[in-house]
Protein backbone atom coordinates (compact mmCIF):
# COMPACT_ATOMS: atom_id res chain seq x y z
CA UNK A 1 0.00 0.00 0.00
CA UNK A 2 1.03 3.48 -0.69
CA UNK A 3 2.47 5.37 1.88
CA UNK A 4 1.79 8.66 0.11
CA UNK A 5 -0.32 11.37 1.48
CA UNK A 6 -4.13 10.83 0.50
CA UNK A 7 -5.24 14.36 -0.97
CA UNK A 8 -8.12 13.07 -3.55
CA UNK A 9 -11.24 11.36 -2.26
CA UNK A 10 -13.63 8.84 -4.37
CA UNK A 11 -17.13 8.93 -3.14
CA UNK A 12 -19.20 6.66 -4.73
CA UNK A 13 -23.14 7.22 -4.38
CA UNK A 14 -24.18 10.76 -3.37
CA UNK A 15 -27.07 9.74 -1.11
CA UNK A 16 -27.57 10.90 2.39
CA UNK A 17 -24.25 8.67 3.80
CA UNK A 18 -22.22 9.79 0.60
CA UNK A 19 -23.10 13.15 0.66
CA UNK A 20 -22.39 13.57 4.41
CA UNK A 21 -19.38 11.38 3.63
CA UNK A 22 -18.48 13.98 1.00
CA UNK A 23 -18.67 17.15 3.49
CA UNK A 24 -16.46 15.64 5.94
CA UNK A 25 -13.70 14.82 3.34
CA UNK A 26 -14.07 18.33 1.88
CA UNK A 27 -13.98 20.38 5.66
CA UNK A 28 -10.47 18.24 6.01
CA UNK A 29 -9.55 19.67 3.32
CA UNK A 30 -9.89 17.18 1.10
CA UNK A 31 -10.38 16.83 -3.07
CA UNK A 32 -13.68 14.64 -3.51
CA UNK A 33 -14.90 13.45 -6.78
CA UNK A 34 -18.67 12.05 -6.41
CA UNK A 35 -20.11 10.05 -9.15
CA UNK A 36 -23.80 9.23 -8.91
CA UNK A 37 -26.32 8.33 -11.48
CA UNK A 38 -28.30 10.60 -9.81
CA UNK A 39 -29.18 14.39 -12.46
CA UNK A 40 -28.91 15.68 -9.28
CA UNK A 41 -26.04 14.48 -7.43
CA UNK A 42 -23.75 17.57 -7.66
CA UNK A 43 -26.55 19.78 -6.84
CA UNK A 44 -27.73 17.44 -3.77
CA UNK A 45 -23.99 16.87 -2.38
CA UNK A 46 -23.05 20.41 -2.67
CA UNK A 47 -26.15 21.73 -0.64
CA UNK A 48 -25.62 19.19 1.86
CA UNK A 49 -22.20 20.33 2.10
CA UNK A 50 -23.22 23.82 1.93
CA UNK A 51 -25.83 23.41 4.66
CA UNK A 52 -23.70 21.78 6.96
CA UNK A 53 -20.15 24.02 6.90
CA UNK A 54 -21.23 26.64 9.40
CA UNK A 55 -21.50 23.55 12.03
CA UNK A 56 -18.40 21.63 10.80
CA UNK A 57 -16.56 25.16 10.93
CA UNK A 58 -17.87 26.27 14.82
CA UNK A 59 -16.80 22.29 15.71
CA UNK A 60 -13.14 23.07 14.19
CA UNK A 61 -13.39 20.44 11.84
CA UNK A 62 -13.66 23.43 9.00
CA UNK A 63 -11.76 26.39 8.08
CA UNK A 64 -12.93 29.01 6.14
CA UNK A 65 -15.71 29.20 3.12
CA UNK A 66 -17.37 26.31 1.72
CA UNK A 67 -15.51 24.72 -0.45
CA UNK A 68 -16.75 24.34 -3.41
CA UNK A 69 -14.32 24.08 -5.66
CA UNK A 70 -12.84 20.82 -4.37
CA UNK A 71 -15.93 19.50 -5.41
CA UNK A 72 -15.86 17.47 -8.10
CA UNK A 73 -18.76 15.01 -10.11
CA UNK A 74 -17.56 12.28 -12.56
CA UNK A 75 -19.77 10.59 -15.55
CA UNK A 76 -18.59 6.93 -13.70
CA UNK A 77 -17.41 5.04 -11.20
CA UNK A 78 -14.19 4.25 -13.09
CA UNK A 79 -13.64 8.16 -13.95
CA UNK A 80 -14.26 9.19 -10.02
CA UNK A 81 -11.47 6.59 -8.96
CA UNK A 82 -9.62 7.00 -12.04
CA UNK A 83 -6.97 9.96 -9.61
CA UNK A 84 -8.58 8.99 -6.40
CA UNK A 85 -5.96 7.67 -3.09
CA UNK A 86 -9.20 6.48 -1.37
CA UNK A 87 -12.52 5.31 -2.31
CA UNK A 88 -15.55 5.37 0.51
CA UNK A 89 -18.43 3.13 -1.66
CA UNK A 90 -21.73 4.33 -0.61
CA UNK A 91 -24.10 2.99 -2.81
CA UNK A 92 -27.73 1.51 -2.48
CA UNK A 93 -27.78 -2.18 -0.69
CA UNK A 94 -27.79 -4.37 -3.34
CA UNK A 95 -25.33 -6.98 -3.99
CA UNK A 96 -25.56 -6.95 -7.64
CA UNK A 97 -25.43 -3.10 -8.31
CA UNK A 98 -22.44 -3.16 -5.41
CA UNK A 99 -20.53 -5.84 -7.42
CA UNK A 100 -20.82 -3.67 -10.71
CA UNK A 101 -19.49 -0.68 -8.66
CA UNK A 102 -16.84 -2.26 -7.12
CA UNK A 103 -15.25 -4.57 -10.33
CA UNK A 104 -15.75 -0.66 -12.30
CA UNK A 105 -13.53 0.95 -9.47
CA UNK A 106 -11.24 -2.11 -8.81
CA UNK A 107 -10.58 -2.32 -12.57
CA UNK A 108 -9.31 1.55 -13.02
CA UNK A 109 -7.96 2.35 -8.97
CA UNK A 110 -4.28 1.93 -8.66
CA UNK A 111 -3.79 -1.29 -7.26
CA UNK A 112 -2.55 0.28 -3.94
CA UNK A 113 -5.83 1.84 -3.28
CA UNK A 114 -8.05 1.37 -0.37
CA UNK A 115 -12.01 0.35 -1.07
CA UNK A 116 -14.13 0.82 1.67
CA UNK A 117 -18.18 0.33 1.55
CA UNK A 118 -20.23 1.82 3.55
CA UNK A 119 -22.17 -0.76 3.79
CA UNK A 120 -24.20 -1.97 6.58
CA UNK A 121 -25.41 -5.68 5.96
CA UNK A 122 -23.52 -6.72 2.87
CA UNK A 123 -20.25 -9.06 4.06
CA UNK A 124 -16.69 -9.48 2.89
CA UNK A 125 -16.75 -12.27 1.09
CA UNK A 126 -19.96 -10.75 -1.34
CA UNK A 127 -17.78 -7.27 -1.50
CA UNK A 128 -14.60 -8.59 -3.14
CA UNK A 129 -15.91 -12.10 -5.14
CA UNK A 130 -15.02 -11.54 -8.63
CA UNK A 131 -12.53 -8.47 -7.91
CA UNK A 132 -8.92 -8.95 -9.32
CA UNK A 133 -7.72 -6.76 -5.77
CA UNK A 134 -9.80 -9.14 -3.29
CA UNK A 135 -7.47 -7.94 -0.34
CA UNK A 136 -7.65 -4.14 -0.26
CA UNK A 137 -11.78 -4.53 0.15
CA UNK A 138 -12.77 -3.57 3.22
CA UNK A 139 -16.22 -2.13 5.35
CA UNK A 140 -15.57 1.04 6.57
CA UNK A 141 -19.34 1.59 8.17
CA UNK A 142 -20.47 4.90 9.25
CA UNK A 143 -22.62 6.08 12.27
CA UNK A 144 -25.12 8.45 10.49
CA UNK A 145 -23.69 11.76 9.97
CA UNK A 146 -20.75 10.39 8.94
CA UNK A 147 -19.67 14.24 9.32
CA UNK A 148 -20.64 14.50 12.77
CA UNK A 149 -20.82 11.23 14.51
CA UNK A 150 -16.91 9.73 14.68
CA UNK A 151 -17.42 6.16 15.11
CA UNK A 152 -16.51 4.60 11.71
CA UNK A 153 -16.45 0.21 11.50
CA UNK A 154 -13.90 -1.48 9.51
CA UNK A 155 -14.16 -4.69 8.51
CA UNK A 156 -11.03 -6.54 7.70
CA UNK A 157 -10.55 -10.33 8.11
CA UNK A 158 -7.76 -12.76 7.43
CA UNK A 159 -8.36 -12.67 3.62
CA UNK A 160 -8.15 -8.42 3.78
CA UNK A 161 -4.35 -7.23 3.18
CA UNK A 162 -3.23 -5.83 6.53
CA UNK A 163 -1.31 -2.87 4.43
CA UNK A 164 -4.95 -1.81 3.41
CA UNK A 165 -6.72 -2.41 7.02
CA UNK A 166 -3.73 0.18 8.40
CA UNK A 167 -4.02 2.57 5.88
CA UNK A 168 -7.91 2.42 6.36
CA UNK A 169 -7.25 3.19 9.91
CA UNK A 170 -4.98 5.85 9.71
CA UNK A 171 -6.96 7.56 6.76
CA UNK A 172 -10.10 7.35 8.90
CA UNK A 173 -7.92 8.97 12.32
CA UNK A 174 -6.40 11.43 10.04
CA UNK A 175 -10.13 13.02 9.28
CA UNK A 176 -11.56 12.35 12.63
CA UNK A 177 -12.63 9.97 12.85
CA UNK A 178 -12.63 6.90 15.24
CA UNK A 179 -12.25 3.83 13.71
CA UNK A 180 -13.10 0.55 15.38
CA UNK A 181 -11.61 -3.18 13.75
CA UNK A 182 -14.05 -5.84 13.28
CA UNK A 183 -12.08 -9.06 12.37
CA UNK A 184 -15.14 -10.60 10.42
CA UNK A 185 -18.23 -9.77 8.73
CA UNK A 186 -21.17 -9.89 11.51
CA UNK A 187 -24.74 -8.83 10.92
CA UNK A 188 -25.22 -5.03 12.50
CA UNK A 189 -21.66 -4.48 12.73
CA UNK A 190 -20.97 -3.42 16.36
CA UNK A 191 -23.23 -0.62 17.00
CA UNK A 192 -26.26 -1.68 15.46
CA UNK A 193 -26.45 -4.86 17.13
CA UNK A 194 -25.78 -2.66 20.53
CA UNK A 195 -28.51 -0.77 19.43
CA UNK A 196 -30.45 -3.49 18.67
CA UNK A 197 -30.14 -4.57 22.04
CA UNK A 198 -31.00 -1.69 23.72
CA UNK A 199 -34.11 -1.12 21.93
CA UNK A 200 -35.44 -4.59 22.52
CA UNK A 201 -35.78 -4.20 25.67
CA UNK A 202 -37.20 -1.19 25.37
CA UNK A 203 -39.61 -2.35 23.74
CA UNK A 204 -40.37 -5.48 25.83
CA UNK A 205 -40.36 -2.96 28.62
CA UNK A 206 -43.29 -0.83 27.06
CA UNK A 207 -45.24 -3.80 25.58
CA UNK A 208 -45.62 -5.41 29.28
CA UNK A 209 -47.07 -2.29 30.29
CA UNK A 210 -43.86 -1.12 32.74
CA UNK A 211 -43.28 2.38 31.53
CA UNK A 212 -44.41 4.81 28.45
CA UNK A 213 -42.44 4.53 25.33
CA UNK A 214 -41.90 8.45 26.02
CA UNK A 215 -40.39 7.47 29.92
CA UNK A 216 -38.40 4.78 28.82
CA UNK A 217 -36.76 7.27 26.56
CA UNK A 218 -36.14 9.53 29.15
CA UNK A 219 -34.75 6.94 31.03
CA UNK A 220 -32.41 6.12 28.49
CA UNK A 221 -31.28 9.60 27.55
CA UNK A 222 -30.97 11.29 31.13
CA UNK A 223 -29.34 8.08 32.46
CA UNK A 224 -26.86 5.84 30.71
CA UNK A 225 -26.95 7.44 27.54
CA UNK A 226 -25.66 9.94 29.31
CA UNK A 227 -22.43 8.41 30.57
CA UNK A 228 -22.16 6.40 27.32
CA UNK A 229 -21.44 9.89 25.44
CA UNK A 230 -18.26 9.30 27.68
CA UNK A 231 -17.43 6.13 28.14
CA UNK A 232 -18.83 2.52 27.04
CA UNK A 233 -20.97 -0.02 28.78
CA UNK A 234 -17.47 -2.07 30.33
CA UNK A 235 -15.42 0.92 31.20
CA UNK A 236 -18.47 2.30 33.00
CA UNK A 237 -19.14 -0.57 35.32
CA UNK A 238 -15.68 -0.77 35.91
CA UNK A 239 -15.96 3.04 37.60
CA UNK A 240 -18.89 1.37 39.24
CA UNK A 241 -16.37 -1.24 40.86
CA UNK A 242 -15.21 1.53 42.30
CA UNK A 243 -11.26 1.87 43.15
CA UNK A 244 -11.11 -1.96 43.14
CA UNK A 245 -12.88 -1.57 39.33
CA UNK A 246 -14.34 -4.46 37.02
CA UNK A 247 -13.27 -6.92 39.48
CA UNK A 248 -14.95 -5.43 42.31
CA UNK A 249 -18.12 -5.00 39.65
CA UNK A 250 -18.61 -8.19 38.89
CA UNK A 251 -18.23 -9.72 42.27
CA UNK A 252 -20.43 -7.35 43.81
CA UNK A 253 -22.68 -7.10 41.03
CA UNK A 254 -22.78 -10.18 38.04
CA UNK A 255 -25.07 -12.44 40.05
CA UNK A 256 -28.14 -9.71 40.25
CA UNK A 257 -27.04 -9.11 36.53
CA UNK A 258 -27.62 -12.46 35.44
CA UNK A 259 -30.96 -12.54 37.28
CA UNK A 260 -31.78 -9.23 35.31
CA UNK A 261 -30.58 -10.83 32.01
CA UNK A 262 -32.71 -13.91 32.45
CA UNK A 263 -35.94 -11.35 32.65
CA UNK A 264 -34.91 -9.62 29.34
CA UNK A 265 -37.36 -9.78 26.52
CA UNK A 266 -36.56 -12.21 23.84
CA UNK A 267 -39.02 -11.74 21.02
CA UNK A 268 -37.82 -11.99 17.15
CA UNK A 269 -39.80 -9.74 15.69
CA UNK A 270 -42.24 -6.67 16.33
CA UNK A 271 -45.74 -8.01 16.27
CA UNK A 272 -48.62 -5.50 15.12
CA UNK A 273 -49.39 -4.63 18.42
CA UNK A 274 -45.91 -3.89 19.06
CA UNK A 275 -46.02 -1.58 16.11
CA UNK A 276 -48.65 0.37 17.36
CA UNK A 277 -47.76 0.77 20.46
CA UNK A 278 -44.84 2.18 19.13
CA UNK A 279 -46.07 4.89 16.58
CA UNK A 280 -48.45 5.99 19.87
CA UNK A 281 -46.00 6.50 21.91
CA UNK A 282 -44.00 9.21 19.34
CA UNK A 283 -46.99 10.95 18.41
CA UNK A 284 -46.52 13.33 20.35
CA UNK A 285 -42.85 14.62 20.05
CA UNK A 286 -41.84 17.38 17.19
CA UNK A 287 -42.16 17.72 13.77
CA UNK A 288 -39.12 14.90 11.70
CA UNK A 289 -36.99 18.19 10.64
CA UNK A 290 -37.22 19.73 13.62
CA UNK A 291 -36.66 17.47 16.03
CA UNK A 292 -33.78 16.56 13.78
CA UNK A 293 -32.61 20.36 13.55
CA UNK A 294 -32.71 20.12 17.90
CA UNK A 295 -30.74 16.53 17.82
CA UNK A 296 -28.38 17.69 15.86
CA UNK A 297 -27.85 21.26 17.58
CA UNK A 298 -27.28 19.10 21.18
CA UNK A 299 -24.97 16.97 19.62
CA UNK A 300 -22.41 19.42 18.35
CA UNK A 301 -22.93 20.53 21.92
CA UNK A 302 -21.81 17.31 23.24
CA UNK A 303 -19.27 16.98 20.50
CA UNK A 304 -17.49 20.00 21.42
CA UNK A 305 -17.08 19.20 25.43
CA UNK A 306 -15.99 16.29 24.46
CA UNK A 307 -13.44 18.13 22.21
CA UNK A 308 -12.10 20.03 25.11
CA UNK A 309 -11.51 17.19 27.43
CA UNK A 310 -9.18 15.20 24.97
Amino acid sequence: MSTDPITRIAVIGAGTIGASWATLFLARGLEVCVFDPGPDAARQVADYAREAWPTLRDLGVADGPFAGDRLYLADSAAEAAAEAGFVQESGPEDPALKATLLAEIDAHLAPDCVIASSTSGLTLDTLREGLAHPGRVLVGHPFNPPHLIPLVEVVADAKTSPEALQQAMAFYRAVGKAPIHLTRSVPGHVANRLQAAVWREAIHLADQGIASVEDIDTAMATGPGLRWAILGPTATFHLGGGPEGMAAFVEKFGGAMGRWWETLGDFTELTPAMKATLVEGVKDLPEWSTLRAERDAKLVEVLKILKETE
